[in-house]
C-alpha cells in the first residue's frame, strides 16, 4: 500500500504548462530536489504496533542471532580445508553451494529489486521524473553491467599480477597460457587440448572453464570430430585425477587463473552482500514496531547464514593470505549487526520514510539487486553448473539443481513475513 506524504506542496504531478514555461534541466533538477525534502510518509500499519521498549528487545536479540548465523555459515568453508567431506572439492560443498546460490539469486529478485521498486514509486515522490520512468530496473540493470566490468578488469589485473615475466609469450608445460597476447586472441596452432596432467586449456580448479578457455578449446577442435566415447574418456579421466588428487597439495601449476578469478568473484560478491546488509540492519534498526521485526529475526538470520556460506566457499577457493581472510570474513560478519547498532542510535531523530530516504534506500536496493543477480547467475550458478566435474556426476547434478531451486523457493517464501 502506498502511504500518502502530507507537508509537501511541491509534490502536486507537474502539468504540461508549468512545464513549457521552464526550460526542461531547470525543471528536472527542480524535482530531482524536491525529492530530498524530509517531509514523512505516514505509515499507520507501523505506528499501530509500536512499542519502543520491546522493538530495542527484540534489536538486540536480532544482533546476536544474526553475528551468530553470519560466523557459522562463513566458517563452515573456511574451516572445511581440515575435513575433506567439507573441502571445496567435495559433493557436500558443491550442493551446498548451489543451495547458497539460490538464496542469493532470490533475494535480489524477490526481496531487492521489489524493495527498491517500491520505495522509487511512493507517492510521497514527485509524480515527475519517478513515476515517468523505470529507475528501478534501470539502476538493477546499470548496477548488473558496472560489476560486469569490475569482474572483468580485476580478472585482468590479478592474472597480469601472477604472470612471471619469462613466460610472458609461452605455454606451461600442463597446456595453460600465462599470458595472453595483447589482443586477448590465442593462436589456434599454439593451443593445446589438453595438457599432461588431462586438464583442457582454460578449466578451472573445479573443474569450471574461462570464457577464453572455452573459445580456444573450441577454436582447436574444429575440423575434427571426437569419437563417440571421447566424452566418456573425459570423465573418466577426471575421476582418476580427482582420486589422486583429492587429499589435495595446494593448488597446481596451471591453476592460478582460477585462484585470480575467485579473489576477484569474492570480492564483488562481498560488496554486493555488504551493501545490502548495510540497508538491512540500518531499516531493521530504526524500526519501532515489534511487529515488523520478528519475522525480520529468522528470516535475516536464514539469509546470513547461507550468504556467509556462498561467500566464505568463493574466499577459501581464492587462497587469500590467513590475515585477509580473517579480514573479509569479519567484514560479513559484522556488517549486518553494525547497520542495526547504528540504526538503534539514529532512531530518535532518521526519518526512514521522508521522501530523501526512500530514494536513496530505493537506489542501493535496486543496485544491490544487480550485483546478487549478476554474481548469483554468472560466477556461482553457471561457473559451477557448467564445470565438468558436475557434467560427469549425473548424481551430483540432480542434487545440486534439487539445492538450488530448494534455497529459491525458501528464500523468496520468506517474503511472505519479511
Amino acid at each position: 500500500m502506498k502511504a500518502p506524504c502530507f507537508g509537501s506542496p511541491f509534490l502536486l504531478p507537474i502539468n504540461k504548462d508549468s512545464v513549457g514555461s521552464t526550460s526542461f534541466p531547470v525543471t528536472l533538477l527542480r524535482q530531482i530536489s524536491n525529492s530530498m525534502a524530509n517531509s514523512r510518509c505516514i505509515l499507520t500499519e507501523s505506528e499501530s504496533c509500536r512499542d519502543d521498549s520491546t522493538a530495542l528487545t527484540l534489536k538486540l536479540v536480532a544482533i546476536c542471532a544474526i553475528l551468530i548465523a553470519g560466523v557459522t555459515g562463513i566458517a563452515i568453508p573456511l574451516m572445511g580445508k581440515k575435513w575433506r567431506c567439507l573441502g571445496t572439492d567435495s559433493n557436500v560443498f558443491v550442493a551446498g553451494k548451489a543451495f547458497a546460490a539460490g538464496v542469493i539469486l532470490a533475494t535480489g529478485f524477490v526481496h531487492m529489486l521489489p524493495d527498491g521498486s517500491s520505495n522509487l514509486t511512493r507517492s510521497c515522490l514527485p509524480t515527475y521524473p519517478w513515476s515517468k520512468f523505470p529507475f528501478s530496473g534501470f539502476f538493477t540493470m546499470l548496477a548488473a553491467l558496472l560489476t560486469l566490468v569490475a569482474d572483468f578488469v580485476g580478472t585482468q589485473y590479478y592474472e597480469r599480477r601472477q604472470d612471471k615475466p619469462s613466460q610472458s609469450d609461452e605455454l606451461g608445460r600442463d597446456g595453460s597460457l600465462d599470458l595472453l597476447s595483447d589482443s586477448g586472441i590465442v593462436p589456434v596452432d599454439r593451443v593445446d587440448a589438453k595438457g599432461k596432467d588431462g586438464k583442457v586449456f582454460g578449466e578451472e580448479e573445479n573443474g569450471g572453464m574461462h570464457i577464453v578457455g572455452i573459445y580456444a578449446h573450441a577454436t582447436s577442435h574444429q575440423g575434427h570430430n571426437h569419437p563417440p566415447s571421447q566424452g566418456r574418456r573425459t570423465c573418466d579421466r577426471h575421476v582418476l585425477d580427482e582420486s589422486v588428487h583429492g587429499h589435495g597439495h595446494g593448488p597446481r601449476r596451471g591453476d592460478e587463473g582460477s585462484v585470480s578469478r575467485h579473489a576477484v568473484v569474492s570480492q564483488v560478491l562481498e560488496l554486493g552482500i555488504v551493501s545490502h546488509s548495510v540497508i538491512i540492519g540500518l531499516s531493521l534498526g530504526v524500526s519501532h514496531s515489534p511487529c515488523a521485526i520478528r519475522p525480520l529475526i529468522a528470516a535475516l538470520s536464514f539469509h546470513q547464514f547461507f550468504e556467509g556460506f556462498a561467500l566464505g566457499g568463493c574466499i577459501s577457493q581464492a587462497q587469500f593470505k590467513t590475515s585477509s581472510t580473517v579480514v573479509m570474513a569479519c567484514f560479513f560478519a559484522l556488517t549486518n549487526p553494525a547497520g542495526i547498532a547504528v540504526g538503534i542510535a539514529v532512531a530518535s531523530f532518521y526519518n526512514p520514510d521522508s521522501p530523501r530516504a526512500l530514494v536513496i534506500e530505493g537506489i542501493l536496493d535496486c543496485a544491490s539487486a544487480g550485483i546478487l543477480i549478476y554474481m548469483s547467475l554468472v560466477d556461482l550458478i553457471a561457473a559451477d553448473f557448467m564445470s565438468k566435474k558436475m557434467r560427469c556426476n549425473v548424481r551430483l547434478q540432480i542434487i545440486s539443481y534439487f539445492a538450488l531451486f530448494l534455497g529459491a523457493l525458501l528464500m523468496s517464501s520468506l517474503a511472505v513475513w519479511s
